[in-house]
């Protein structure tokens, strides 16, 4: 079996975003970057189902601009056996993902395309339900535990209530929780040895894909500066200033 999985790059988790002078969106420029951390844990569950002899080979894909290489050579680096970047400098809102992501998963025929469930960068929370869908396929979202039985993979998934255990028939949609694993650190070896590994550039276009952005951003802007606390001497005090703010 294959499993596909798609890894978006976006801004380093540690790092602050800076959104520009004139409102219009995110400065990334000179901004640190790095796998999108829902995706490095989708790789590695990927890698882990195939140390367990439960598929043959990992495929990481990635849909962006020319310097996401450097995102699918950190997969190749964990283990994963190949990669195909989809390059385009396009914005790519999540409905065009999904539709070059179904045509990859049509050449590919994968048992599994793994995901993460959201990225950081846009918490859209999308594209493996879209994906899903335009495959007619089943999907098991915000996975906190995978297991591959036979021809099916049970997916234990977070819901409000608790946990929901669902079986799904293969081929399927799986997207990854933060609490599925840990992900493994690429060792140097290894990061030498994803330098050889085959990486395929493709376009949008090979896949019949229009891209063109369907939404415009009017404005992005800081949260509100949160306001100082203010100590009160006593309980009286307390209520008092709880009734002239109107919430007592």
């Amino acid at each position: 079996m294959k499993i596909l999985v798609p890894v978006k790059r976006v801004i380093d988790y540690n790092v602050k975003p800076r959104v520009k002078s004139d409102g219009s969106g995110v400065d990334l420029a000179n901004v640190k970057m790095s796998m999108n951390p829902f995706d490095e844990i989708a790789v590695e569950e990927a890698l882990r189902l195939k140390e367990a002899g439960k598929a043959e080979e990992v495929v990481a894909v990635s849909i962006g601009p020319a310097k996401a290489q450097e995102t699918l050579r950190t997969a190749l680096a964990m283990g994963a056996d190949r990669a195909i970047l989809v390059e385009t400098d396009e914005l790519v809102e999540p409905l065009a993902v999904a539709k070059i992501l179904k045509a990859i998963a049509a050449e590919e025929e994968p048992g599994i395309v793994m995901l993460g469930k959201q990225a950081i960068d846009d918490d859209s929370n999308q594209t493996g339900q879209m994906l899903a869908a335009l495959m007619e396929r089943p999907q098991g979202t915000f996975a906190s535990k995978v297991e591959i039985e036979g021809d099916a993979v049970s997916v234990t998934r977070e819901v409000d209530g608790g946990l929901e255990t669902v079986k799904l028939t293969m081929p399927a949609i799986v997207t990854t929780d933060l609490r599925l694993n840990e992900p493994r650190y690429a060792s140097l070896p290894n990061i030498m040895k994803a330098k050889k590994k085959p990486l395929d550039t493709k376009s949008p276009a090979d896949y019949g894909v229009d891209v063109t952005p369907r939404l415009a951003t009017t404005n992005v802007s800081e949260p509100p500066v949160r306001q100082a606390g203010e100590i009160v001497p006593d309980v009286d005090a307390l209520v008092a200033k709880l009734k002239a703010l109107g919430v007592a």
